[in-house]
């Protein structure tokens, strides 16, 4: 049996950006071949607000998610780290294969602006998940 491969999306306060990226790759991707974790350098308390109702309004519920440190025991084993935003704290984990996205931080923004940032970030994971091959199957 095979093992999933694991991404880790990490943000600076996991509470936003990477825990809809998480959100989102687990909705889209095809679970025996790959899943998602997300955490932070330096994670908050909670959740946003504004991030919680607006992936709430595309059936995700982040209601139950906690922010945790991105630490070496979370991403050993890891295929692949995507920072987003974290800037000079985004961290470079030997072995690890890494890709950066710059994206703005939802943080306190008008829920408008946070459901493009939402969209942006299906965009991203729909096309990640087409490079890797792990897009899940219509109907599964």
């Amino acid at each position: 049996m095979n093992i999933p491969a694991t991404v880790i999306f990490a943000c600076v306060h996991n509470a936003g950006r990477s825990q809809m990226a998480a959100g989102w790759f687990n909705r889209l991707a095809d679970p025996t071949l790959a899943r998602a974790l997300s955490a932070g350098t330096d994670p908050g308390p909670r959740i946003h607000p504004e991030v919680q109702v607006v992936m709430s309004e595309v059936g995700i519920d982040l209601s139950a998610a906690t922010p945790r440190l991105l630490t070496d025991e979370l991403a050993a084993g890891a295929a692949l780290l995507i920072t987003m935003g974290c800037g000079p704290a985004c961290p470079h984990l030997p072995g690890l294969v890494r890709e950066d996205w710059p994206l703005e931080d939802p943080k306190n923004k008008p829920l408008e602006r946070v459901r493009a940032i939402r969209e942006d970030i299906r965009q991203r994971v729909g096309a990640l998940l087409g490079r890797r091959g792990w897009r899940r199957i219509a109907g599964s």
